[in-house]
């Protein structure tokens, strides 16, 4: 890759404490793969004494009502997956600490509009990603003023981050080392919408910062995303966290598993399993940390965790595996 590099040191050993956090958009009822995460990051950071901490990721309260936001809640609750941060960070409330970082990336001439639609950058064979995310080629990068002024009569414009040509280096829990160039591998990103809404990219960066959020545990189709966060983390003068990502749950055709899979929402499984213990034994046998997926409590499953024990393959999950936990109501 070219480029400069750019080195990650340990974010672990600037802090007295791991604190680890879960952070799902509440867009519909969480899903096994959901729970499956919030479950390795409370074992993560519990398991080295630290503190694990709640956000949620509502930026478009359009597609996230509070409704589903509170599901998780009791969800997480009736697993015993607490969260020492009190009160639940909403991410829908903080539009003015985004505003501020913003303009602070502003302030550093980083932020440019863009004009383009997805349907024009796929017109102009803009490249893509393994993952078929499109990597923006900096169309609107260098518009004039003038051209900029004309754009905007006709489009309202969302606005990008410049990321250099440069390489970024960082070490991942459960992967190992990583490597990305963040003009190669992701072009400019897109920090705020065209409706105003600010990104995902800027937004969790930003909450992770402000947050002292020190351990980072995802699915690993989020691997690649950890570079232009480092970015970011690093250019608003924040310390990065470590990154630690788990292979997906995926369906016997290969795809992840979705929320529109009511086989594998939380509301369905808790219909056919009856007691918490079913489920944590069927999750860490999926996480390789129980040689069989037979009940256990939260302490217990905690006492045998080790991240070395993590696999990397992605696991298939059959769309008969609810059956086990009806099987086991009587356990």
């Amino acid at each position: 890759m070219g480029g400069k590099g750019l080195i990650m040191s340990d974010a672990t050993a600037a802090v007295s404490k791991i604190k680890g956090r879960f952070a799902p958009s509440p867009s519909g009822r969480m899903h096994l793969g959901n729970i499956y995460t919030a479950l390795a990051a409370w074992l993560c950071a519990k398991s080295r004494g630290g503190e694990f901490f709640l956000r949620i990721e509502d930026l478009d309260p359009v597609r996230c009502p509070r409704s589903f936001a509170d599901l998780i809640l009791q969800d997480l609750n009736w697993l015993g997956l607490t969260w020492d941060n009190g009160d639940v960070l909403y991410q829908s409330d903080r539009s003015p600490v985004y505003e501020t970082y913003y303009q602070l990336l502003s302030d550093k001439d980083l932020i440019y509009p863009c004009f383009c639609s997805r349907s024009q950058l796929h017109v102009a064979d803009a490249p893509h990603a393994e993952d078929g995310r499109i990597i923006y080629p900096g169309t609107c990068r260098q518009l004039s003023s003038e051209e900029k002024q004309i754009r905007a009569k006709h489009r309202q414009p969302a606005y990008r981050v410049i990321l250099p040509d440069a390489t970024v280096s960082f070490h991942d829990g459960v992967y190992g080392p990583q490597q990305f160039n963040l003009a190669q591998d992701w072009g400019d990103l897109i920090i705020r919408r065209s409706d105003g809404v600010f990104a995902y990219q800027l937004a969790v960066t930003i909450d992770d910062g402000l947050t002292g959020v020190s351990q980072v545990v995802r699915g690993r189709d989020l691997l690649s995303s950890a570079a232009p966060q480092l970015y970011l983390f690093r250019t608003l003068g924040f310390t990065p966290p470590d990154y630690l990502h788990l292979p997906l749950l995926i369906t016997t055709t290969g795809a992840r598993l979705a929320k529109r899979e009511r086989s594998s929402d939380l509301g369905f499984i808790r219909s056919v399993c009856p007691r918490p213990e079913i489920l944590l034994g069927y999750l860490g046998w999926l996480l390789g940390q129980l040689s069989a997926p037979e009940p256990i409590d939260l302490p217990g499953l905690l006492a045998v965790f080790d991240t070395k024990k993590i696999p990397k393959e992605d696991i298939i999950i059959s769309e008969d595996y609810w059956q086990r936990f009806t099987a086991c109501r009587t356990c």
